[in-house]
């Protein structure tokens, strides 16, 4: 069994109350923590997972995200949890195994009922993954600029001459053990194009149309497969990088009101 321990935490940016999660994972004992800050609600938590390159902090030490997200989140009264969930790991297997622990952590310990998973470019593409994985566990979803299928993905970034996308390549390849062409089972598990089906939560995606680190053609391809669902909203914005969707939070307040 996982083990978890909480302790007090500051920060230069971090919210009274605030506390560090700490814990031991099930998978291989990998040691590894997030960050909870209890809300009003309880029952509600916002799930926040960082962008390839930062940490489990990101919410409260970038500023521009701080500056945009946080007020919503706070005024929503659910409770935040930011996850470090290894670094660069795009959800691979063990990482996903870490996150449902977690959501289960916050069960019994908070009495959680209804979570949204609110995250951008790496983060965004993991929650589509974890929502595939583990839909029980996700009331809604908001990506932005994410990624839809790893597997295509991976492939367009070994084509490019940016280090920081072959640096990409690099770290889903090592957490997931092996290249989609190695081991292709798992990357079709975990590609939420290729198992759309099983978003059964609102889903709200938004891309900048000329995003050159996740191409929009990810979220385009997973648009078109999900346009006739109920709860799917897609925004592009035409000329966008790839933060402008990091800017828009019409979305958030958009899903507080249908879970």
């Amino acid at each position: 069994m996982n083990i978890f321990k909480l302790s007090d935490t500051a920060g230069e940016f971090f919210p009274e109350g605030i506390r560090r999660l700490d814990y031991e994972s099930k998978c291989d004992g990998f040691k590894d923590w997030a960050l909870l800050l209890p809300g009003q609600n309880s029952h509600l938590w916002i799930v926040v997972i960082h962008g390839h390159g930062s940490t489990g902090d990101q919410l409260y030490t970038r500023r521009d995200v701080r500056e945009k997200w946080l007020p919503c989140f706070l005024k929503s009264g659910a409770g935040i949890l930011t996850v470090n969930l290894r670094g660069n790991s795009w959800m691979g297997l063990a990482a996903a195994e870490d996150m449902h622990a977690l959501t289960g952590f916050l069960r019994d310990e908070y009495g959680m009922r209804k979570s949204i998973f609110c995250s951008g470019s790496m983060g965004g593409t993991s929650n589509l993954i974890y929502g595939v994985l583990y839909p029980e566990d996700v009331s809604g979803i908001i990506a932005r600029g994410a990624a839809s299928d790893l597997t295509t993905y991976y492939q367009w970034c070994r084509q490019q001459d940016k280090p920081i996308l072959r640096e990409v390549a690099e770290a889903i390849k090592n957490s997931y053990g092996g290249t989609p062409d190695e081991i292709p089972d798992i990357y079709r598990k975990h590609s939420a194009l290729l198992n759309a089906e099983k978003l059964v939560m609102p889903v709200f995606l938004s891309h900048g149309g000329a995003d050159t680190i996740i191409p929009v053609e990810q979220s385009r391809t997973l648009a078109d497969k999900m346009k006739h669902n109920k709860n799917f909203s897609y925004y592009e914005i035409p000329g966008g990088n790839h933060d402008s969707p990091l800017w828009e939070t019409e979305d958030f307040n958009n899903l507080l009101q249908i879970i």
